[in-house]
């Protein structure tokens, strides 16, 4: 029940409202049918033997005028009732008494009661009024049922705004945040809409807002940086120079991987698959690496996959760079299958879990050599290519494995 959607509980409340209310009719007119028999056959019952008692002391025409108005009958010549009888008619009771006999036959709209006696014979016809009860319990029912279908429409086309708002949300968290939700009415629906919309419109004004601030802070600092780099090679080479230039190509590098990480964990980014062959992803990584070769042991066999090779590339650079930067010595082990690669370097384990490692700024506080980005960037490359990044530490190595 909890899973349900409100349209759902709506249709199965309303379906079981009105099956309750047809089989609560059903029984009702089964029982009131029952119930109409046996009162039918009492009343005709004491009919009969009133008139054959009565027949016996050969009333007046006064007194039997008084019963039939008692009992609501009428005398009625046998050759006008015999013909409905016998062509529409069925017998519903037969009683015996000392007096004579009785029947009672039903037509379609009438009651008879033939009273027979030795040399005595009386038809009559039940003249009370006709019950409704299968009409007024039908038609009560109906109207019922009406009314639940109106409130059941009704309630669907109150709710029918949630399901354009439902709709409306998606495409928000998919990247499109150019909607606007707009709602006429002043219910709680509308007050929702309308809280959605300043929300949309304010994380919309944020997102320009960093957008803006993130371009203009890299522009602003890559000049600075630049001409402090050109500025600390015309010095004199010693360690002053050493360090300003190592601080701004740290600066440098800061730069270039909030620019990606901005890129990549927008919602719209979308990677670019082509067919591509292993070995030209890894020349792409160690080329972005700009390290010596020598400190890469690479173990595979080339072969073909489908993916974004930018990003991949950029994943394992940044994989290989940890490697070599927080290995005991400086060294990595490439191994790669059809179904995962591998990134191996020797050192002791890592002190959390991976998930501390993947979110963005994450470090260890002895690391002092990079920003904490490397294995964020790392994990949403790999989740925007549908890859999973796995952590384990065997015979003193630090292996981090793409599952492809």
């Amino acid at each position: 029940m909890r899973n349900l959607s409100v349209t759902t509980f709506i249709h199965i409340l309303f379906s079981i409202a009105i099956m309750i209310l047809v089989v609560t009719i059903f029984l009702f007119l089964s029982w009131d049918r029952d119930s109409t028999r046996i009162k039918e056959i009492k009343h005709y019952t004491l009919i009969a033997e009133t008139f054959l008692s009565t027949v016996e002391l050969n009333p007046s025409e006064e007194k039997l005028k008084k019963l039939y108005k008692n009992f609501n009958v009428k005398p009625i010549p046998s050759d006008i009732a015999k013909p409905k009888i016998k062509e529409e008619g069925k017998t519903i009771f037969t009683g015996k008494s000392i007096y004579g006999q009785v029947r009672i036959f039903q037509t379609k709209e009438n009651h008879y009661i033939y009273i027979q006696k030795l040399g005595y014979n009386l038809m009559l016809k039940d003249n009370r009024p006709k019950k409704y009860t299968l009409h007024k319990v039908i038609s009560i029912g109906l109207i019922i049922i009406s009314i639940l279908l109106i409130l059941y429409i009704a309630i669907l086309r109150k709710l029918y705004p949630l399901k354009k708002l439902h709709k409306e949300i998606e495409k928000f968290a998919n990247g499109d945040k150019d909607i606007d939700i707009s709602y006429k009415n002043d219910d709680e629906i509308g007050k929702i809409a309308k809280s959605f919309n300043d929300a949309i419109k304010h994380i919309n004004q944020l997102t320009a807002s960093k957008n803006l601030f993130m371009r203009n802070i890299m522009h602003e600092l890559k000049t600075p940086i630049t001409k402090g780099r050109i500025v600390a090679q015309t010095l004199d080479e010693g360690q002053l120079q050493s360090i300003l230039i190592r601080a701004f190509d740290r600066m440098n590098e800061l730069i270039n991987e909030l620019a990606q990480v901005e890129r990549i964990s927008t919602r719209t980014f979308e990677p670019v698959f082509e067919d591509t062959t292993l070995s030209d992803i890894f020349e792409k990584s160690k080329l972005m690496l700009m390290i010596e070769n020598s400190k890469i042991s690479a173990q595979f066999t080339n072969f073909k996959l489908k993916t974004d090779s930018k990003l991949l590339s950029l994943a394992i650079k940044n994989l290989l760079d940890n490697a070599i930067k927080y290995g005991v010595d400086k060294q990595v082990i490439f191994i790669a299958t059809r179904k995962s690669i591998e990134i191996i370097s020797k050192g002791k384990p890592l002190t959390y879990t991976l998930d501390y490692y993947v979110e963005a700024f994450s470090q260890e506080e002895k690391r002092k050599n990079g920003f904490g980005l490397g294995l964020y960037i790392v994990n949403s490359i790999l989740e925007k290519l549908d890859y999973k990044l796995n952590y384990k530490y065997k015979n003193e190595n630090n292996i981090f494995e793409i599952i492809l």
